[in-house]
């Protein structure tokens, strides 16, 4: 992942975040902020490692960032 992808995906979550300014208390900001930052993290770890495998069990990377350093 590039940096210029990486600020692309934040971008994209930029207005969500900004948004939780008009909630009232702060138990719902955290929690909406939680759910916010754990699909920006999931979409990032899906750039970096490839799609996720429905076999939870599975580890295997589909895009080894090992094998691209070498």
């Amino acid at each position: 992942m590039t940096k210029a992808e990486y600020l692309e995906l934040a971008s994209n979550h930029y207005d969500s975040i900004n948004d939780l300014n008009k909630l009232d208390n702060f138990h719902d900001y955290e929690k909406e902020y939680v759910n916010i930052l754990h699909k920006m993290g999931r979409e990032i770890l899906e750039k970096n490692l490839g799609e996720l495998s429905n076999d939870k069990r599975k580890k295997n990377f589909t895009n080894n960032p090992r094998q691209d350093k070498r």
